[in-house]
């Protein structure tokens, strides 16, 4: 069955997330106890040892992770070394600004991509076409940081009242909200809109040469029925896969575009917990971030056989 062989696909690939996460993050350079003691306290042997000895890094690493997973598998992500607060509190208290932000640009990418598509496709090799893929190839190659510090510039140039920066709730000021969230919105979704637009023409060229399409066109079909009913039907299923595993990778890039935009999501959480040696806090947010990525694609699997019958699930 392919829930039980996905399922068990995605525990073995969380499990090794988990380790690989959980040593990496003692490589990195610095002492979080000596960090932690900061620079007005005098560092002795015996302070770094009760202080390793309170938080448990004194025990072996295979002890250490073996005590995490255990709390994660029963929903205790830990307590963060710095505030003392649940980890799981800690990272429900940012969750909604990246989801939201993640969110709203796969909806505006997918969305826009799929008419653009559609479009590059039936104006194949005129004007607009190559317009139109130069600008595409533009939005993958334009690091998504920069364009996003070139945007609030522009828009602090000729808006100066237009809010970017910052985050507002969306159920405290719906508005706001929307206005602040629209600049990194779309500077997180271009690099997806192009990638997929070029995706949509290349599967709707391919679709647009089948025998059924000419038979369609034969019995009179319509451009907008043949293009929208028949063509783009077959050509979903490779968008809807790129849809899946685009939305990992902004779930990525929106650790960068909220430090850019100044939105207090799981990027500046997971920065600051970096910088700080703050172990279960790091842990527990790159694990958050890896389900989910691996949730959005299992869920691409199930839809396959919604969108073309003929898919069978192994």
């Amino acid at each position: 069955m392919i829930r039980a062989g996905r399922l068990l696909d995605l525990a073995i690939v969380l499990f090794g997330v988990s380790i690989i996460v959980f040593a990496m993050i003692r490589l990195i350079p610095g002492d979080a106890v000596a960090i932690m003691l900061g620079a007005n306290t005098e560092i002795t042997p015996e302070r770094i040892a009760e202080l390793e000895s309170r938080i448990g890094l004194d025990r072996p690493l295979v002890t250490q992770y073996i005590d995490w997973i255990s709390g994660v598998v029963t929903g205790d992500l830990g307590t963060s070394l710095w505030t003392g607060r649940p980890v799981a509190a800690e990272i429900g208290a940012n969750l909604w600004p990246t989801l939201q932000l993640t969110f709203m640009s796969v909806l505006v990418g997918a969305v826009l991509a799929v008419p653009i598509g559609c479009f590059m496709a039936e104006a194949r090799g005129k004007t607009a076409d190559v317009l139109v893929r130069i600008g595409a190839i533009a939005g993958l190659t334009i690091p998504s940081f920069w364009l996003g510090i070139v945007a609030i510039f522009l828009l602090s140039r000729w808006l100066p009242g237009f809010s970017s920066l910052g985050y507002v709730p969306f159920f405290e000021d719906p508005l706001e909200n929307l206005q602040r969230m629209a600049l990194p919105v779309i500077v997180l979704a271009l690099p997806m809109l192009a990638n997929l637009s070029r995706l949509v023409r290349s599967a709707m060229l391919d679709a647009l040469g089948q025998d059924y399409i000419r038979t369609a066109r034969s019995k009179g079909a319509g451009r907008r029925r043949i293009v929208y009913r028949h063509a783009l039907r077959n050509a979903l299923i490779p968008f809807i896969t790129s849809v899946g595993v685009a939305t990992g990778y902004l779930l990525g890039g929106a650790i960068v575009i909220e430090q850019v935009f100044a939105i207090p999501g799981l990027g500046q959480l997971v920065l600051g917990a970096i910088s700080e040696r703050n172990y279960p806090l790091v842990q527990a947010t790159i694990l958050v971030m890896t389900t989910a990525f691996v949730m959005v694609n299992f869920v691409v699997d199930i839809l396959y056989a919604f969108i073309d019958p003929r898919i069978t699930q192994k």
